[in-house]
């Protein structure tokens, strides 16, 4: 077929000579076909009624033909039905591939004969149906796909339906809350972080919003979730620690552990501790001197000395920047073996830097010296057993039965003065409450320990003491630290010494921790290289110290949020387990109350106006350990 005989079919087709006002039209409007009869033939535009009636006035140009049979009411119908029976890919082999053609000249080639009105029709409406065949180029002008083109478009095609027809099976086992096969190695992605075009993304939307379930809810009853701790602890995981907990290589990393060429100071030294502690940092000793003085060491393990500055494993502690702490579990920052060989266990000699101070028979400290040394631990006391021994009933009787009564007594009395001097002897945080959680398998144990005990005195008196000693010392020398200021009930981190007022210390720059906080770390390589009169690794303009500055305030922030998500938990897990429905609780403001015996803050929508540190009587309800929350319904106003 040549093209003066196409265009002469197509003008044949759309200017008909016989034109009747009752002949019917095939035009094209905002890219469909449709039909109707002309009512009225302006040359320009046609009145025309449809099918089911609705007149309307369109453009002679978009008319694609004319014709009379069949009836318009059945033309249609022919349609469909011929088109139904088109093959679109026979017609694509059929057609040029170089070139546009026009629709008509392919119905032609089809039919092997002029196109009736209803053959036409049909090609028209499989050739605008098949987009990935036929690219349009104008009114009734068409462009086979390239061969490479359509085969991508038809795998897609069935990579959808394969899709489709996997999510319809995904939904029917949903459905029945079983859990898809398909599903097991993508559950961490799907409940923490899915991928909403996923096709099992689709499938448990489409399920949670027609079973009106949250999609944790959902693959809860799925047996998706076996234990509530664990998909918290791996959500929180998943979002800080995208590369797992463990460590890779710096586990079997060789770490120094000749650490002779040190001066051995011959002293007595011990830790306190809870019995989980492993990265013990800080030790005491307590050596008599002349005239009812005393020596007093405070021992800080020494990690620095270890760890070169920039290193891998530096690097690492750097990405980490502190211990993260929850009940019954822990994710640290530095691996076990470089805790091993540095943590101050029990009848092992260690490296540290020292702090001595010289203390008067009055408790007046005269002298400080700071060296770097190794010493020998001779005990670590755990807190739980201590406390039977040292507490304020034995201390009140002058000598209590424990093998290092003496030094503790004396530790006491240079706390107590310690505490006086910073003005905050009547402290009224002394008085609150402070909690530890034991995690025995499933069983949780909240222990309740008054802030302000005589472990908690002295541990933290000398920690304040060579934490604000060590500051001055670095800024007396010029070296560079990392402060911890507070003003008007702010804190803040800077390279630059100011008041802790909250403390009533001049200067405060964290150097206890050196295992557990990598600004303590920072800080005690500063430290080492102004005993040793060395360069710092970090200068005032360091953009490693700023770094670690800025990061360690969001990481150290996020971490204390999760321990407190976590420790919100077991107390939930608590009043499960004691299978408490009624108790007494606080009340701290407006219908904020904190419940008795656990750490627990909750607001009661029902409780009247009562005023703050009231006691009242609660009805527990609703716990839910995947959301964390509960109910309380006000009963009583306790009258104690």
């Amino acid at each position: 077929m040549d093209d003066s005989s196409s265009s002469l079919i197509s003008l044949i087709l759309i200017y008909p000579t016989d034109l009747k006002t009752d002949m019917n039209v095939f035009y094209e409007e905002a890219g469909a076909f449709k039909i109707g009869s002309i009512l009225a033939d302006n040359n320009t535009s046609l009145q025309i009624e449809a099918v089911h009636g609705k007149r309307s006035k369109i453009k002679a140009s978009s008319v694609l033909f004319r014709f009379d049979t069949p009836p318009l009411a059945e033309f249609m119908g022919h349609v469909q039905k011929i088109t139904e029976e088109l093959d679109p890919n026979f017609l694509w082999e059929c057609c040029t591939q170089e070139s546009e053609f026009a629709s008509d000249a392919l119905a032609t080639d089809y039919f092997g004969h002029s196109p009736s009105p209803v053959e036409a029709a049909a090609t028209l409406l499989l050739l605008q149906n098949a987009p990935m065949y036929f690219y349009k180029k104008g009114q009734g002008r068409y462009k086979a796909a390239p061969p490479d083109a359509l085969k991508a478009a038809l795998a897609s095609q069935e990579k959808k339906r394969l899709q489709a027809e996997q999510q319809a099976r995904y939904v029917e086992q949903l459905n029945q809350f079983m859990l898809p096969e398909e599903f097991k190695p993508h559950l961490s992605q799907l409940l923490y972080k899915p991928d909403k075009n996923s096709t099992e993304w689709k499938a448990l939307e489409a399920v949670c919003t027609d079973k009106k379930l949250s999609t944790v809810k959902l693959m809860e009853k799925c047996g998706a979730i076996p234990s509530s701790h664990d998909y918290h602890l791996n959500q929180f995981i998943w979002e800080f620690f995208p590369s797992g907990i463990g460590f890779g290589e710096l586990e079997s990393q060789p770490i120094p552990d000749n650490f002779s060429d040190l001066p051995y100071a011959d002293v007595a030294a011990f830790s306190i501790d809870d019995a989980s502690t492993t990265e013990i940092d800080d030790a005491f000793s307590v050596t008599p001197l002349s005239f009812g003085s005393f020596r007093i060491g405070i021992h800080i393990a020494a990690p620095a000395l270890g760890i070169p500055f920039e290193s891998a494993l530096d690097q690492s502690a750097a990405s980490r920047l502190s211990t993260v702490y929850l009940p019954g579990n822990k994710i640290t920052m530095l691996p076990t073996g470089v805790i091993n060989r540095f943590t101050l266990a029990e009848q092992t000699i260690c490296p540290v830097v020292s702090l001595y101070l010289d203390v008067s028979d009055d408790y007046t400290v005269t002298k400080t010296e700071s060296k770097i040394e190794q010493i020998k631990i001779t005990a670590n006391l755990r807190n739980k057993e201590l406390e039977q021994h040292f507490n304020e009933d034995t201390l009140c009787k002058g000598h209590f039965p424990h093998p290092l009564s003496q030094e503790l007594t004396f530790l006491w009395n240079f706390a107590c003065k310690l505490e006086s001097l910073r003005g905050k002897s009547n402290d009224a945080n002394n008085d609150k409450v402070d909690y530890s959680f034991e995690i025995n398998g499933e069983h949780v144990s909240i222990i309740e320990r008054r802030r302000g005990s005589p472990i908690d005195k002295v541990v933290s008196e000398l920690m304040i003491y060579v934490n604000t000693e060590w500051g001055k010392q670095l800024t007396d020398g010029g070296i560079t630290g990392i402060f911890r200021s507070q003003a008007n009930g702010k804190v803040k981190m800077s390279t630059s010494p100011a008041p802790h007022q909250g403390l009533g210390v001049s200067q405060y720059a964290w150097s206890s921790s050196p295992m557990r906080r990598y600004v303590d770390l920072i800080n005690q390589r500063q430290i080492i290289a102004l005993l040793r009169n060395e360069s710092p690794p970090y200068t005032k303009d360091s953009n490693s110290l700023f770094i670690a500055m800025r990061d360690f305030e969001t990481a150290y922030g996020v971490y204390g949020e999760f321990q407190r998500s976590m420790e919100r938990y077991w107390c939930l897990r608590w009043l499960l387990q004691e299978k408490i429905q009624v108790t007494d609780a606080q009340v701290i403001k407006e219908n904020l109350v904190k419940l008795d015996r656990i750490p627990l803050v909750t607001r009661v929508p029902s409780l009247p106006e009562i005023a703050p540190g009231t006691y009242v009587r609660l009805k527990l309800s609703g716990i839910d350990l995947l959301d964390r929350t509960f109910h309380a319904e006000f009963l009583q106003k306790q009258e104690i």
